[in-house]
């Protein structure tokens, strides 16, 4: 196993470095790694389904899907996330267990007391501190997860504080659980980088890793195409998700409207407006055909002059 240096905090460039090291290296391979403000979804979620699409908007939070399943998670700098890139082991290709334990056994060490429960999530007094999820590749697994070191509670909450029922869908939920900071349970003052460097120590020691790994240009610049090309595009990260029916009422100028949306990989197949019972057919005929994206959306009502109308499709 080698150990892979990626410094870089860039959560487009990260998530595609990911499906990049399980196609391209060779090695089994350990990372460690941060993103800025992030919302990171599983494969099969649907993205606008767990979000407070205002908050991430308006703060500018990108929202990226991953490659593997599970449900959405928060990043930011005051979040470790580990990546074991590995062949199977023991003939099996998903081990949470092989991975999980020496992370468990180094926050023992730092005198925590950590529990893994039936999902592969990690917990200090029955609040979260990890998220785990796998992906297999051929011959090869990702298992990764979160560590909330020092984590904006706050943020965190707000932007996975989901909008799921106004959706109709088959796509896999997220599991909201009380969550808490490593920090807050330390009996000294440590900071991310030293946790981070302190993690890193103990992995290297315990899985007996002798090289560490710099991506090379080569690398960094087919990871760069790979994210404009897939993890940067609203066709993956919200276009992806296969079908749903969005429902909800919105009040503008006092006046209510129903709204019913049948939408198949990001498009607006079918549109239902409701004004006091009756259909506003000159807007739905708008809207069909449109992508559920902000822009278009508020776009097209601009030009019937019905913008106002705009937040209530997210």
């Amino acid at each position: 196993m080698i150990c892979i240096f990626n410094p870089n905090t860039y959560p487009y460039f990260n998530t595609a470095a990911e499906e990049y090291i399980i196609k391209n290296l060779s090695d089994d391979c350990l990372m460690l790694w941060q993103n800025s403000p992030s919302v990171i979804i599983g494969k099969h979620q649907n993205a606008l389904a767990e979000i407070d699409y205002d908050f991430t908007e308006k703060n500018k939070i990108p929202v990226i899907r991953r490659i593997s399943g599970g449900g959405a998670v928060f990043h930011d700098l005051g979040n470790i996330n580990f990546s074991f890139i590995t062949t199977p082991i023991h003939g099996r290709a998903i081990h949470f267990k092989t991975f999980l334990l020496p992370i468990v056994n180094f926050l023992q060490s730092l005198g925590l007391t950590v529990q893994i429960n039936s999902k592969n999530n990690l917990f200090i007094n029955e609040k979260k501190i990890s998220g785990t999820a796998a992906h297999l590749n051929k011959n090869k697994t990702i298992h990764h997860g979160t560590l909330l070191f020092k984590t904006s509670e706050s943020w965190l909450l707000r932007s996975l504080e989901n909008n799921s029922g106004k959706y109709s869908d088959k796509g896999v939920k997220s599991m909201p659980s009380p969550i808490t900071n490593i920090s807050d349970h330390l009996a000294y003052k440590m900071d991310v980088s030293d946790f981070m460097k302190a993690l890193k120590t103990y992995l290297i020691y315990y899985f007996k890793i002798t090289d560490e790994y710099l991506l090379t240009e080569k690398d960094i610049s087919a990871i760069k195409s790979l994210s404009e090309k897939k993890y940067k595009t609203w066709e993956w990260n919200f276009g992806y998700f296969p079908s749903y029916c969005f429902n909800n009422s919105v009040t503008v100028k006092n006046e209510t409207f129903v709204i019913t949306l049948n939408v198949n990989k990001g498009i607006i197949e079918k549109c239902k407006i409701k004004h006091e019972g009756k259909n506003q057919p000159y807007i739905e005929n708008v809207l069909t055909g449109l992508l559920h994206e902000k822009k278009a959306i508020s776009s097209a009502l601009k030009k019937i002059s019905m913008e106002l109308l705009t937040e209530g499709f997210f």
